[in-house]
């Protein structure tokens, strides 16, 4: 960070020692106010570890980490630790796309189905018309997250190439180019165009586009030796005894289907790299031209300025670039994209103008964790004389909670009973949906269960709740609950079963309303 800025001739007038003074009592001030927000986020949420770090004009002025790589492991987290960044590996997919134009390699309008024939949307018309840009910025016309149950709960054996058959299956909820509506199917299809335009696989291409030019050494994509690496935080559910691991990594880390929409894991270091990257392009002027930069930071698709937006930012625009969403925090221009997964949150927040960066990085359940430690921290740049804090976030977001209508609030299951094979002798049988494939609704042992052929956690017992069913999954970190419901035989139509959320605040990657299961035959 300058201590004389160029543009401000009165300080380069003052004498040295009264400037120095100044610069560190400032200095101070951020750092403390940095670490009781930190401090004050990981004990409020109880985290099991957090990595957090700020940059002004390409210089670290903030770094901290703690916690654990797993509770109980006595591993702490550092600098190097490995967090899944999930949904900013969009950033990454766009930027490798974007240095293929950059190369003459494809076009952003071109044809999705120019690289990749066998690509199919429910209308034709929009088959025809979608183009590359068209897959990385949520307007297909397709509903919340639709599809997403071929991607996670993870692992499960959907191919990349059942993602690109099993999108002609999906019925769109809006008009194409029409509306926004968050997606992750259609990055798995952007990352096979760029594996198709770069003539190599998207991990492959990651690490020639990416990781090798800028020197994001410890950032791991596609399949990788956990082992050998070294230094990879788990993710980890809240339980009534703490913090537990959950779905923690084997010896060999697989090259997983959603690898283009949230697969890729980096270091605290790497996303100082990465962000230095775009706010000091002079850093790296080849690594990506000015006409590519202006084109992934440009509004291509207008999105909701959230009530949250309008009264803790004074926000007055939203957009979609191609893998960052674009804003206005009481008046400075932001660039910023999140990541969850399971056990797992992710926060890269840019102000351009300011060149400032911030990335915070938690192995735990951090929703409301990222939201205020991400609001404070930036609110030190864009409205420095607020003096918010932690608990002021975190008080506005339970009077939100307690605001939420009875009728979208999670319903009281806690009646529920194993429905008895008796009850469900109409409905036990096997169902397939056209693109998740087989379910089993079977007796046994002593109740009946649900059961997934290509998404093995997705297995549960069938619970009587009133006159109503559910599935009680066998997994605790499969945390969104279905209701069945059971429709008669019409002509020419077998019976049918659909699913809906339990909870209405339930993840949209839990994709249930896309479901429409067809009974095929009795169990075995």
């Amino acid at each position: 960070m300058a201590i004389f800025p160029s543009h401000n001739r009165k300080l380069r007038s003052l004498p040295y020692l009264v400037l120095a003074g100044l610069f560190l009592c400032s200095t101070t001030k951020a750092s403390d106010l940095f670490e009781h927000a930190f401090s004050d986020t990981y004990a409020r949420y109880a985290l099991p570890g957090m990595a957090v770090a700020i940059i002004e004009d390409g210089e670290v002025v903030y770094q901290r980490t703690e916690g654990e790589l797993a509770v109980g492991t006595g591993q702490h987290i550092n600098p190097d630790t490995l967090f899944k960044i999930a949904s900013n590996t969009k950033a990454m997919t766009a930027a490798v796309l974007a240095r293929l134009v950059d190369q003459g390699k494809l076009e952003w309008n071109d044809p999705v189905t120019k690289y990749l024939p066998q690509f199919r949307m429910n209308d034709p018309w929009v088959t025809r018309n979608m183009q590359v840009r068209d897959l990385l910025i949520h307007n297909s016309g397709l509903g919340l997250g639709a599809g997403d149950l071929m991607l996670w709960p993870e692992p499960n054996d959907f191919t990349r190439q059942d993602i690109v058959a099993g999108l002609q299956h999906l019925k769109p909820t809006h008009g194409f180019r029409s509306h926004y509506a968050y997606d992750n199917l259609l990055y798995v299809v952007a990352g096979e165009v760029a594996a198709a335009a770069g003539g190599a696989p998207y991990d492959v291409l990651v690490r020639k586009e990416l990781f090798e030019p800028l020197g994001m050494t410890r950032c791991q994509v596609g399949e990788w030796n956990r082992e050998k690496v070294g230094n990879v935080a788990q993710p980890h559910m809240r339980t009534a005894a703490g913090n537990v691991p959950i779905r923690e990594d084997g010896a060999i880390v697989p090259d997983i289907t959603s690898m283009a929409a949230g697969g890729i894991r980096c270091s605290l270091n790497d996303m100082l790299t990465w962000m230095r990257m775009w706010l000091s392009p002079e850093r790296q002027p080849a690594w990506l031209g000015a006409e590519q930069r202006r084109a992934v930071w440009t509004a291509h698709m207008p999105m909701p300025v959230s009530a949250r937006m309008r009264e803790w930012d004074n926000s007055h625009f939203s957009a979609y670039g191609y893998g960052w969403r674009l804003s206005d925090v009481d008046g400075v221009w932001k660039v910023a994209h999140t990541g969850t997964l399971a056990g797992m949150y992710s926060s890269v927040i840019l102000l351009p103008d300011r060149k400032v960066g911030i990335v915070i990085l938690i192995n735990g359940e951090g929703e409301d964790a990222r939201s205020v430690l991400g609001e404070v921290l930036t609110k030190h740049y864009t409205a420095p004389t607020q003096k918010v804090s932690v608990a002021h976030y975190a008080e506005a977001i339970a009077r939100e909670d307690a605001a939420i209508p009875a009728q979208k609030r999670k319903p009281d299951t806690s009646a529920r009973r194993p429905a008895t094979g008796t009850e469900l002798a109409g409905q036990t049988g096997r169902y397939r949906d056209p693109w998740f494939g087989e379910v089993a609704l079977c007796m046994k042992d002593d109740g009946v269960r649900f059961q997934s052929a290509r998404s093995p956690m997705l297995a549960g017992r069938v619970m009587k709740v009133g006159d109503r069913w559910l599935v009680d999954w066998d997994d605790d970190s499969v945390d969104a609950e279905p209701w069945l419901a059971f429709h008669p035989a019409t002509a020419g139509t077998p019976p049918r079963m659909t699913l809906s959320h339990v909870d209405p605040d339930a993840d949209f990657s839990y994709d249930y309303a896309d479901l429409d299961f067809q009974r095929t035959g009795g169990c075995d």
